[in-house]
């Protein structure tokens, strides 16, 4: 079954206590948490004090997604608002070895994002350091967006790699996905969704979540 991991960009944040006490009810895995600055994505979401919150109302996973230039200057400080998982983008960073050494060093598991137009290739020199690929399957930046049809030969490309050098390495998704492409994501070789509309906009989102938990099991 693969990990589910709700992103709170599109929970109700007048109301974030009550979504957190839904998630922590339903067979959500991780939380997702993403991270803009309105630089690197034309968009600027939430940082350390939501997280800090949010940390104190679960006890699941806080798995958290930076789009942040410069994101070495924060590690820390997201490490210490509590997040057991940081990734960032290859796309930005200068130093990536460093960046994840840094991650890796303060406890978290390590991801790198990588964007719709970026090539998987270059992943071939950082995958093995990682825990994590964060796909983007939509332009970085906004929610609700449609899932880019191309992502999936570039999940499959990821999966061959980390099979032929034997890795642990989890696939993400993140960006348009709904109950009807999952099913054909985790065929692709993803082993995590991150979902915000498909959760927190659905009718029941516990069942929604409930749905995709059981994909391929």
């Amino acid at each position: 079954m693969p990990i589910i991991a709700p992103s709170l960009l599109a929970a109700d944040f007048l109301h974030l206590q009550d979504e957190c006490d839904m998630l922590n009810k339903s067979e959500a895995d991780w939380y997702h948490l993403d991270v803009m600055d309105g630089r690197f994505v034309p968009n600027i979401s939430f940082g350390l004090p939501v997280i800090q919150q949010i940390r104190k109302a679960t006890t699941k996973v806080c798995d958290v997604h930076l789009m942040i230039v410069e994101p070495e200057k924060y590690t820390e400080a997201f490490k210490n608002a509590g997040a057991d998982r940081l990734s960032v983008h290859i796309e930005i960073c200068n130093h990536l070895h460093r960046n994840i050494e840094q991650i890796k060093s303060l406890g978290m598991k390590a991801g790198v994002a990588i964007n719709p137009h970026t090539s998987v290739s270059l992943l071939a020199d950082i995958i093995h350091d990682i825990d994590t690929v964060l796909m983007m399957t939509v332009d970085p930046g906004f929610g609700g967006q449609e899932f880019i049809p191309h992502s999936f030969e570039k999940i499959r490309q990821v999966k061959k790699m980390i099979d032929e050098k034997g890795l642990h390495v989890h696939i993400a998704i993140d960006g348009g996905v709904t109950l009807e492409n999952a099913p054909s994501i985790i065929g692709a070789g993803a082993d995590v969704l991150i979902a915000g509309s498909t959760v927190f906009k659905a009718p029941d989102p516990i069942a929604a979540i409930a749905r995709l938990k059981a994909i391929g099991g």
